[in-house]
């Protein structure tokens, strides 16, 4: 089966559905018509960026190249985990909670898949490595995102419970037991939601893709299957640190409730 091409024409087409939702906003003074073709230009700019990105590395592939990219795609979601909450640690734990924990995660569950289950040619081939660590990673970033705004959101919400708690000689991690365990549900949402409706509701992504590339649908029902496992061991492990490692830095040594280490996003 030859894969079909998409002219710029074809594109300029499915464009029109854009437009026509923005235009559709601002009818209705929705007011997200804005943001709705930014993110479209942004996108579409970034996704062809990272296309002639691959090219280059697929041809010239080298483990520092593939570290290179890496690197920066840690980076970006490091970020993207900050900026998304609405109290964050303030200092270099508002982006170093969720980077580490997302490090700590998807890199080993990555590593794990390339080395162990796939077992690729080198192991760092940039034609799987890359993919699978951008579908882990964007994942596992979900994840750690809600689960640490609901975790600060609930910490402030509930100050005079763990406060009480607290001077009832309760020590941090039963003060604050019930927020971690929420956080790390809130966290996983995402995952299990689509683990559950995936050949139901919805045909994955990754799935998807290959039926359209021409790969049996059985041996994209595979590949599926392994993504989807990954995704959730490193979104569940990502989120379970990351929330443990934020619960910690809520409280000092003393064992006190410390909010003053969270700042308010106007």
């Amino acid at each position: 089966m030859n894969v079909v091409q998409l002219s710029p024409a074809d594109l300029g087409i499915a464009s029109l559905l854009i437009l026509a939702l923005a235009g559709l906003s601002w009818r209705m003074q929705i007011g997200s018509e804005r943001q709705l073709l930014i993110s479209a230009l942004r996108s579409t700019v970034q996704l062809f960026l990272i296309g002639l990105v691959l090219k280059v590395l697929f041809d010239h592939a080298h483990p520092a190249w593939v570290a290179l990219l890496a690197a920066v795609m840690l980076t970006v979601a490091g970020r993207e985990v900050m900026v998304r909450q609405r109290r964050r640690f303030v200092g270099w734990w508002g982006f170093g909670v969720g980077t580490l924990s997302m490090f700590v995660s998807s890199f080993a569950v990555t590593v794990l898949a390339l080395v162990v289950v796939i077992g690729t040619d080198p192991w760092y081939a940039p034609q799987y490595a890359v993919p699978l660590l951008g579908m882990i990673l964007g994942n596992t970033m979900n994840g750690i995102s809600l689960g640490l705004d609901r975790l600060t959101q609930d910490a402030a919400q509930r100050r005079l419970v763990i406060e009480t708690r607290l001077a009832l000689g309760h020590d941090w991690r039963r003060a604050i037991s019930d927020s971690r365990r929420e956080a790390i549900r809130v966290g996983l949402i995402p995952i299990i939601n689509a683990m559950s409706a995936a050949g139901i509701v919805s045909l994955p992504g990754m799935m998807t893709g290959q039926i359209l590339a021409g790969t049996p649908p059985v041996e994209a029902v595979k590949y599926q299957i392994l993504v989807m496992f990954l995704i959730a061991g490193g979104t569940g492990f990502g989120t379970m640190v990351a929330v443990s490692f934020a619960a910690r830095r809520l409280f000092d040594e003393r064992q006190r409730l410390r909010l003053d280490r969270l700042s308010l996003r106007d």
